[in-house]
């Protein structure tokens, strides 16, 4: 696919070597038009040798601006007040405006990535709006706000994006929640039972549900690595404020995916204070109820993804008990693994998982959580 970069003259663009590299290992092939502001910060030979393309820096007879407006995404990053406050009353007076423009004619999906002095941002934020009316097919990202600047966003949040914008849209429109991590029980005000979930999965599962267009809620625990700013993320610590979240949420949503690592039991008599560790305790735990028994109650239409984790059984037996937990559940799939398997499981950058139905399951031999997400909602996909 085809990308367009935009650079227009802010300090961030200092950070458009890094993007154009992540980009292109993404699959992306980028081409790159630069204003003269820009070219004072970042020089066009540092651009083309990123993308072993020069970059347009004026419009010539082979009309650059014609020939590039079609591409898969007009990426403007970062996008300052000024080309944001041009683009909105249509002015072209600059390579990167002059693009915009036609590529608007066409419809071609253009994203901007504003980054400025918070005030500027604050000032533009009516042309921000009349852009937004004015044209379908142009979005902005929201900029990191810190030390009274509208900061531009991690290069990853922004390779998100863009593969959400150059996706086929599967589930586009779907509302989606996810819970991910390791719940955490109290014993008392310092101590707690918890698990090695880092929450990997779930974060994975929610990246590649995004992608494809969804309106991605993420319902955390103790979560290791880092969440997309563009989810909606609740926070959560014990399995029954995780269930007091799922009953408020779950009748606005089309799926969940409960891929955290949800707590069985808690402790019955939880201790207000520290316990004294100058002698031997004895701790009493209780079973916490399920909480996939209630989705279904709560909206019958909801798809449910379920996960089955089992310690050193056979592929029968791990089928058959993912089965039955389907059937007591109401799941429409699951998602199952032996966590002993050889470098995968809790914590792990890998998994080997089996995708179950009511009819048929495929096994996932080890691979990334990242590569094993995308087949779990490609099969989502295929049921919605």
């Amino acid at each position: 696919m085809k990308i367009i970069l935009c650079i227009t003259g802010s300090i961030a663009a200092t950070e458009d070597l890094k993007l154009v590299h992540e980009l292109k290992r993404h699959g992306y092939d980028v081409e790159c038009f630069m204003t003269e502001a820009a070219c004072e910060i970042i020089t066009p030979l540092s651009m083309e040798f990123a993308t072993k393309k020069p970059p347009v820096t004026k419009i010539t007879g082979y009309v650059e601006h014609v020939t590039n407006a079609q591409a898969d995404l007009i990426l403007v990053a970062p996008a300052t007040a000024n080309t944001i406050s041009k683009f909105a009353h249509k002015i072209a007076d600059t390579t990167v405006t002059t693009l915009l423009l036609t590529a608007s004619g066409y419809d071609t999906p253009i994203l901007f990535v504003p980054s400025m002095h918070i005030s500027m941002y604050e000032a533009i934020s009516d042309n921000i709006r009349k852009i937004k009316n004015d044209n379908k097919n142009v979005y902005f990202m929201e900029p990191n706000e810190a030390e009274r600047k509208a900061k531009f966003p991690s290069k990853d949040d922004i390779v998100l994006e863009v593969e959400r914008l150059t996706s086929q849209q599967r589930l586009a429109g779907k509302n989606v929640l996810i819970s991910a991590g390791a719940t955490f029980e109290r014993i008392d005000a310092m101590r707690g039972i918890t698990n090695r979930s880092s929450g990997k999965m779930g974060v994975e599962i929610a990246k590649e549900a995004y992608r494809q267009g969804a309106n991605v809620t993420m319902l955390c625990g103790t979560v290791n690595v880092t969440v997309p700013k563009a989810f909606e993320r609740i926070d959560v610590e014990s399995t029954v404020e995780m269930m007091d979240v799922l009953k408020e949420k779950m009748a606005d949503m089309d799926i969940y995916i409960s891929a955290a690592a949800i707590s069985d039991f808690r402790v019955k008599d939880v201790n207000d204070g520290k316990i004294s560790s100058d002698e031997d305790i004895t701790i009493e735990l209780i079973r916490l109820p399920k909480l996939l028994k209630e989705i279904k109650v709560i909206n019958p239409n909801t798809i449910v993804v379920a996960f089955k984790a089992e310690a050193g059984v056979s592929e029968e037996v791990l089928i058959k008990k993912s089965r039955d937990r389907m059937k007591r559940y109401e799941a429409d799939l699951m998602v199952a693994n032996d966590i002993l398997v050889d470098k995968s499981g809790p914590g792990s950058d890998n998994n080997e998982v089996y995708l179950i139905d009511s009819d048929s399951y495929e096994k996932i031999v080890l691979d990334t959580k990242s590569n094993i997400s995308k087949k779990i909602v490609e099969k989502i996909c295929s049921i919605v």
